[in-house]
C-alpha cells in the first residue's frame, strides 16, 4: 500500500484543477475494499448499507462486484432507489412516514422490491391503514372490490428487528452494554409480533439481528474482545430459539436472517440461521476503522482543504472543514487528517470555515499557502452529505464525476 504522503501527493495531483474543499474517492482503494468484503463472508450474501455510502453510483458499484441488495435507511430513499432500478432493498429502521407508506402500498412493483422494518404493533398498525386505503382506492377507481394487500394484490413486506445488546447483572444491577434500538428480545415476544403481522395480511419475509458492540467498536480493548465473544455466544444460542418462535407462529421458516456489519462479518455471517450480512463502512474505512484488528481497514474516501494562510510559525489554516460525525461528542468523531505531519488545535479543532493545522514537528511542516491537506471522516457516508458531487480517482487522474445524494437533490434525514 502506498504511503499517506504519497497518497496525499497522488490526490492532490489529481484535482490541481479542482476547487476546495473538494470530496474524492480512490476507486482501486474502493474496489479492493469491496472485493475483501465479500471474502471475508465467504459466500455469505452481502447487502450494501446505502447510509455509508450516500452516492447512488458508488451503491451500484458494490452490487456489480457481488453485493446482493441494499439495506436503505429511509422508506423514501428506498422507493428512490428502486425507481432508479435498484432490486431487493431492506429499510434497515422503522418509519412512521405516512405519506411514503402510502405510495409504497399503492405501488405492486415498490411492494415486490421494499422490505419495512418493524419492531412495534405500532408500525404493523400503520403499515395496514395505508394498505386499506390503497385498497379501497384501488377499489374505487376500478368500481370493484378493494384487496387487504392493497392495489395489485402483493403483500407488503416486513423484517423484525431484534434486539442484540449484550445485558449483564441481574434486576436493577444490569449493564445494557449496545445501542438502543428494538423492543424485541425474547423468542415470544419476536413471535407474537409476527402473529400481528401476518393477521394483519402483511408478508413475515424476516428477521434482523444487528449486534452492533460487535460490529460497530474496534477490537483494540482487550475489554471489547470480551463484550464481542460474549455477545455473539448469547445472541447465537438466543437466534436459533427465535427462528424457532417465529416458524411455530408464521408457519414457514422466513427467507431474510440478517445480522452483522463490516466489523463483524466473519462472525456474523458464519452464525446459526444468518442468510445475509450487511457492509458499508468498509467500502470507505472511515478514521473510526483505523482501530480495528480483524480486517485491513483501507482509506478510499478523502476530502480536501486549501490551506489559506500561515497565523504563526509551525501553523497553518485551512479553509472549512467543520464536518464532525454523528454519535456521542468527543474527539473521535473529528476528521482525521490524512496529509502527515500535521495535527488539529486542541482549543478549536475543525472549525465552521477554518480549520487551524500545528506542525507535529518544532520546525515546522511542508504546508504553505495554496496547498491542499487531506483529511478523512470519522464516519463514511455523512461525509458525502457535505458535497454536492464526488471525484472517482485512478492514480493522478479524475476519471469521473458524479453526483451524491444531496447533488441529486435527495435528502432522507
Amino acid at each position: 500500500m502506498s504511503s499517506a504522503a504519497d497518497t496525499a501527493a497522488r490526490l492532490s495531483a489529481a484535482t490541481s484543477g479542482l476547487p476546495a474543499p473538494v470530496a474524492v474517492v480512490d476507486l482501486d482503494v474502493f474496489d479492493t475494499n469491496a472485493l475483501d468484503i465479500l471474502k471475508r463472508a465467504d459466500g455469505v450474501p452481502v447487502r450494501v448499507a446505502s447510509k455509508s455510502v450516500r452516492v447512488r453510483s458508488l451503491v451500484e458499484r458494490a452490487l456489480g462486484h457481488g453485493f446482493a441488495g441494499v439495506m436503505a435507511y429511509s422508506l423514501r430513499e428506498a422507493l428512490w432507489l428502486v425507481g432508479e432500478g435498484m432490486r431487493d432493498v431492506l429499510v434497515g429502521y422503522p418509519t412512521v412516514d405516512r405519506e411514503a407508506l402510502a405510495e409504497l402500498a399503492a405501488d405492486p412493483a415498490a411492494r415486490a422490491q421494499v422490505t419495512l422494518m418493524v419492531d412495534d404493533v405500532a408500525h404493523l398498525g400503520l403499515i395496514a391503514d395505508a394498505v386499506e386505503a390503497a385498497g379501497a382506492a384501488g377499489a374505487a377507481g376500478a368500481g370493484g372490490a378493494g384487496g387487504a394487500q392493497g392495489a395489485g394484490g402483493t403483500p407488503v413486506q416486513v423484517c423484525l428487528d431484534v434486539d442484540c445488546s449484550l445485558r449483564v447483572g441481574v434486576g436493577p444491577l444490569t449493564a445494557h452494554l449496545g445501542v438502543r434500538r428494538s423492543p424485541l428480545r425474547e423468542p415470544g415476544e419476536v413471535a407474537a409480533l409476527a402473529t400481528v403481522a401476518q393477521a394483519k395480511g402483511l408478508a413475515v419475509r424476516g428477521l434482523m439481528f444487528y449486534e452492533a458492540q460487535v460490529a460497530g467498536l474496534p477490537d483494540t480493548s482487550p475489554a471489547v474482545r470480551v463484550v464481542k465473544r460474549l455477545t455473539m455466544r448469547e445472541v447465537n444460542d438466543r437466534r436459533v430459539r427465535i427462528l424457532a418462535a417465529v416458524r411455530d407462529a408464521v408457519g414457514h421458516d422466513v427467507e431474510l436472517v440478517n445480522a452483522g456489519g463490516t466489523g463483524s462479518i466473519e462472525v456474523s455471517g458464519s452464525a446459526p440461521g444468518v442468510t445475509e450480512v450487511t457492509s458499508g463502512s468498509g467500502l470507505f474505512a472511515p478514521g473510526l476503522f483505523d482501530g480495528y484488528r480483524s480486517f485491513e481497514s483501507r482509506p478510499a474516501a478523502f476530502f480536501g482543504l486549501d490551506v489559506v494562510r500561515e497565523p504563526a510559525p509551525g501553523w497553518v489554516t485551512a479553509f472549512s472543514g467543520g464536518y464532525a460525525a454523528s454519535g456521542q461528542a468527543g474527539k473521535a468523531r473529528l476528521p482525521r487528517i490524512f496529509t502527515p505531519g500535521y495535527t488539529l488545535s486542541g482549543t478549536e479543532g475543525a472549525g465552521e470555515v477554518q480549520t487551524p493545522l500545528r506542525a507535529r514537528r518544532p520546525d515546522g511542516g511542508m504546508l504553505r499557502t495554496g496547498d491542499r491537506v487531506w483529511l478523512r471522516h470519522a464516519k463514511a457516508g455523512e461525509m458525502m452529505e457535505r458535497f454536492d458531487q464526488v471525484h472517482l480517482v485512478r492514480g493522478t487522474e479524475v476519471t469521473e464525476t458524479v453526483p451524491t445524494y444531496r447533488g441529486e437533490h435527495k435528502n432522507f434525514g
